[in-house]
Parts: structure tokens; sequence; C-alpha cells
């Protein structure tokens, strides 16, 4: 079975990432996927709301640190950086249902989604800083608009996990609900956006975007610049060794 599954309901388009057993860990060939089914609910005429969503159990434990060390991004045209730019430039409104881990991409993509409905077991984390890299996703424009300067800075500098209702006073989460009943208040989300006249909504999205969009697409291309060049860096590679080796990293180093 595929890692990513599509489901159609009506009109909405439900995008569900199908790794339980890695926690939703994404792979190159997940962005892959990920990528070609936003485009491809972009294109459909059917579609008027995007629904991403995990398992009870897991929403997406970030990049799988593996997967990239072994074949890290390389250029903007890599698929992690494709599906980015096509999120961040989905005219559809986009909602999500959030459970368990949601790390580093897990949480940066609920920063573009409209309306984020999260279970009170969801836990988040942002912990580029910590793995020697940058943020990504535009988060770190999106974050300090959403959040205010001080909590970006904490969330973002220090990287420790935070949980469903700190990432709903951070403006991440739209609302928190007991864990069993996150998903069932996506879809009702989606399925009244859907039921909408779909020119008001989606030029709504457009209009709340419009102030910050320059912004976004800047910053999407500075933090891909340093993330990609930080990646071969001695902190990215020593953080990423220690975590394969569960250790704690050593940033002692020269270059570190």
């Amino acid at each position: 079975m595929s890692d990513i599954l599509v489901e159609r309901r009506g009109a909405v388009a439900a995008i569900q990432l199908n790794r339980p057993q890695k926690r939703n860990a994404l792979t190159a060939e997940m962005y892959e996927l990920l990528g070609e089914a936003v485009r491809a609910a972009e294109e459909d005429a059917g579609v008027r709301v995007l629904l991403f969503h995990g398992q009870r159990e897991a929403f997406c434990a970030g990049n799988d640190l593996a997967d990239f060390m072994r074949r890290p991004p390389q250029g903007e045209d890599s698929s992690a950086f494709r599906f980015i730019r096509r999120v961040s430039a989905a005219a559809k409104p986009m909602v999500a249902a959030v459970n368990g881990p949601a790390i580093g991409i897990g949480t940066t993509l609920l920063l573009h989604c409209e309306l984020v409905y999260a279970g009170d077991d969801a836990r988040f984390q942002l912990p580029f800083a910590r793995l020697g890299l940058v943020p990504e996703f535009a988060s770190s424009y999106l974050l300090p608009l959403a959040a205010g300067w001080r909590c970006a800075a904490e969330l973002l500098l220090l990287g420790d996990p935070f949980d469903a209702a700190q990432a709903h006073a951070a403006g991440i989460v739209t609302r928190v609900l007991p864990a069993g009943e996150a998903l069932a208040a996506a879809w009702q989300a989606a399925e009244r956006l859907a039921a909408l006249p779909s020119a008001s909504v989606v030029t709504t999205k457009a209009l709340m975007k419009r102030a910050h969009a320059a912004a976004i697409a800047g910053q999407l291309a500075a933090e891909g610049e340093h993330f990609r060049r930080m990646l071969g860096e001695p902190a990215a590679r020593e953080a990423f060794a220690a975590f394969m080796e569960k250790r704690a990293p050593d940033f002692t180093g020269a270059g570190m």
C-alpha cells in the first residue's frame, strides 16, 4: 500500500500520510507523491478543499533522517522543495487534522492551512536549530506573524516540544479537541467549506494572503538556500549522526 493515500469525498480531497510504522516520517518518494496529490487537487475543478491527516497515533514525525542523510535535497527542484512551493501557492483552502507527533515539517505545513484541528494528544516541535539547520516552509516569517516575536523565537531557537494548547496559543492550531474527535472535526469543516460558493472562498483566501505573498515567496527562497547549504556543514552532520547513534550531539568542534 502507498505511503500517501488520496481519498475523494464529494468536493474534498483528503491526503493521508500512511507510514504509521515510522510515525509518517517523510521520504523523498513521499514528498513526490504529496506534491503530485496537491497538484492534482489544485487542477481538478471538482475539488474545492484539501484535507491533510495521518492516523490516530501520528500526524508526521518530520523527515526520515536516514533517508534525508542518504539523499539530501540538492536544489529547488528536489521533491521536498517542489511540495513546499505547491502548498505555499495553493489557491484552494486547506484543512488539517493532527494527532500525535507533528515535528518539523509536520508543524510548518500547518502554517499554510486555513483550518487546523488538533487532538489533545498532539505534540509539536520545530527542531531545526537543534539539527544545525534553519526553519523551512517560510515558518521563520509565518510563525512570528501568527505567534508574535517572543513566542516564535522560543519555539524556533530552543526547539523544545510543545503541546496542543501551546500550539493553539501560538496560532498554529484553530481548535483543540479530544484526541478521537480531531479528524471528524476536520472533515466537517472541510465539507462546510466545500459547500460554500467556491469563488467566494478562493478569493477570500487570496485576499487574506495578498499582503504577505511576496514576503512568503522571498522567505521560502532564502530559507531554502540556507537550509541546503547548512545540510552539508559540520553541525548538521554531527546532529544527524548523534540522532542515528542515539547520543547527545557535541557542537564544540570547529565550525559548529
